[in-house]
């Protein structure tokens, strides 16, 4: 495969991540919560407390990190599985009738974040060597739209706050999300998993 189809691919991820895995569970959410259909919404919430694993790899890849080449190899992985995971909301989602447009759309979207999650873990076999070094053939390519977002960011940040986005404030942020992150991860493996299982419970 060429660097440029390569490059058509990784920037074809980015857009579907883009859309289903925070643009449209971001709509499902607030209808859920609208519809007050509690499956779906509890799905949602437990995706989004997942998910947030990918955008602290986009921190990291942003600043150059090689951290965030380890992340972004297995957050598209969790992210999928966690919509998958739960015997009881799976057993809810699949009783609820298959023409109410929320429930549909649910359905279309969780297989939708899997095609997603292979695609872009494909991808990253492709570029293993980036887990090894950030200057490999590829690596350049995974990270133009992290640090392209870091860029706006800081614009962002200038021309409102009148601050300053550093990559240093960027790392500090990165590496204190991630720890947090794995503290709540650990808890969970720990204290809630073994007490309920694959059911919802308190994720």
């Amino acid at each position: 495969m060429t660097e440029a189809q390569f490059q058509i691919l990784v920037w074809l991820s980015y857009r579907i991540g883009a859309t289903f895995a925070f643009g449209l569970p971001l709509f499902l959410f607030i209808w859920a919560k609208r519809s007050n259909i509690r499956t779906i919404d509890r799905l949602l919430s437990i995706y989004w407390k997942v998910s947030s694993l990918y955008l602290i790899n986009i921190l990291f890849l942003s600043v150059e990190s090689q951290l965030g080449q380890y992340i972004s190899f297995i957050a598209p992985i969790v992210m999928a599985v966690s919509v998958w995971f739960w015997l009881d909301l799976n057993e809810e989602i699949d009783e609820m009738p298959v023409y109410k447009p929320i429930v549909l759309t649910t359905r279309i979207w969780r297989w939708t974040l899997s095609f997603w999650s292979m695609l872009t873990f494909a991808l990253h076999l492709l570029s293993w060597r980036c887990l090894n070094s950030i200057y490999e053939n590829y690596c350049d390519i995974w990270r133009e739209i992290p640090i392209q977002s870091f860029m706006t960011t800081k614009t962002i940040i200038k021309f409102v706050l009148d601050g300053n986005w550093s990559t240093g404030f960027a790392s500090f942020f990165a590496y204190l999300s991630l720890i947090l992150y794995l503290i709540g991860i650990i808890q969970w493996l720990v204290i809630q998993l073994p007490k309920n299982g694959r059911f919802a419970g308190k994720f």
